[in-house]
């Protein structure tokens, strides 16, 4: 067949349409070809086209996570399902040395040299559900009792007297802490207890001012429960007793012995003595404001107080151990080492009017 050149521009032609539908229908380089999706009138979404002659993406639907960000590692932590790269912290310096000696970047996770974190030993509460409606109870009584009666006081009364109303009953329970002291094996802190008491009771006029401190006599509190530790009673069940809050069971009975130590319980004026227990339950209330604002701020008050209270408690049975030095006090907070007991006394236990006290 003879070719003219008529027939050799219509060969060109047709040479040229199926190289360029051949480049057309070959994917691009680096870039996944798209499963087919559903048919759009009869055409695959994936084939449609957009008005600039290139693929549709709306038309094509949600591209595989695989196929996505392929070159480019900011893409691909910009889009959702994938995660971003990790990114080196170290410093050039870093960098050049781990370069040169090959050595590991710093893993904190994986230090085994760091030392185990810290854990405070777990309060002894089966008890919890009860308890915490005793706590709820002794919440709203303080709430809308004890709590105005304090900040009425704290408003009328200067503090210079209310220092002396506190120097006062601190003082009167001197004498139960020196018969603690005594029975837990510590003459010397007995002594202590017993020459504060005097000392206060003359030259600090009935115990008003506090020259026994300013003599560097320490003021050490002790009760019951604190000797049945010392003891051997070492582990007893918390309990949140009805207006006079934190205990353990072995503190309940302690309240029973300190009973007859306490000299408020001894006035036989049932007037005289109500007013005093009243007037110590006010100024214990007061010395707990500064508590207030760190129990509201706490995601479990019970909790806070009950494991404050646990804690305080554990301290005050092994302090001399911590005072004499032991490294186990090492890191304490401080409030465990403040002597001032901010607790309900056994001196405000009631008593029936017109029946003989203890």
């Amino acid at each position: 067949m003879t070719l003219t050149p008529t027939r050799l521009r219509t060969g060109a032609v047709l040479l040229a349409a199926l190289v360029l539908a051949g480049c057309a229908g070959t994917p691009s380089r680096g870039v996944s070809e798209p499963a087919p999706g559903p048919l759009v009138e009869g055409v695959p979404a994936q084939a449609s086209m957009a008005g600039d002659g290139m693929p549709d993406a709306t038309a094509a639907g949600p591209l595989p996570e695989a196929d996505v960000g392929v070159g480019g590692g900011d893409a691909a932590a910009a889009v959702p399902g994938i995660a971003a790269p990790a990114v080196d912290q170290r410093t050039d310096a870093e960098v050049d040395y781990d370069a040169i000696w090959g050595a590991a970047p710093y893993d904190p996770v994986a230090d085994d040299t760091l030392p185990a974190p810290a854990e405070s030993p777990r309060a002894l509460d089966p008890w919890e559900p009860w308890n915490r409606k005793v706590h709820s109870f002794n919440n709203v009584v303080d709430r809308t009792i004890a709590t105005p009666l304090a900040r009425a006081y704290v408003k009328v009364v200067p503090r210079p007297m209310r220092l002396g109303v506190s120097n006062f009953f601190n003082n009167l329970g001197q004498p139960s802490s020196a018969v603690n002291a005594l029975l837990q094996g510590r003459p010397k802190q007995s002594g202590q207890s017993l020459g504060r008491f005097l000392v206060n009771a003359t030259l600090g006029v009935g115990g008003l001012f506090d020259p026994a401190s300013r003599m560097g006599i320490p003021n050490r509190s002790e009760d019951f429960g604190q000797t049945l530790g010392v003891w051997g009673w070492k582990n007893s069940r918390f309990l949140e007793l009805p207006l006079f809050g934190p205990r353990t069971v072995r503190d309940a009975f302690g309240l029973v012995g300190d009973g007859p130590l306490s000299p408020v319980r001894q006035v036989g004026e049932d007037s005289v003595r109500v007013f005093l227990q009243g007037l110590q339950l006010v100024d214990v209330r007061t010395q707990l404001f500064a508590l207030d604002r760190l129990r509201e701020g706490a995601d479990d008050e019970y909790a806070l107080v009950r494991d404050a209270w646990m804690q305080r408690r554990d301290y005050q049975i092994h302090g001399d151990r911590i005072r004499e030095g032991d490294d186990s006090g090492d890191g304490l907070p401080d409030y465990l080492f403040d002597d001032n007991d901010a607790t309900v006394p056994v001196d405000v236990m009631p008593i029936v009017p017109g029946t003989s006290t203890p």
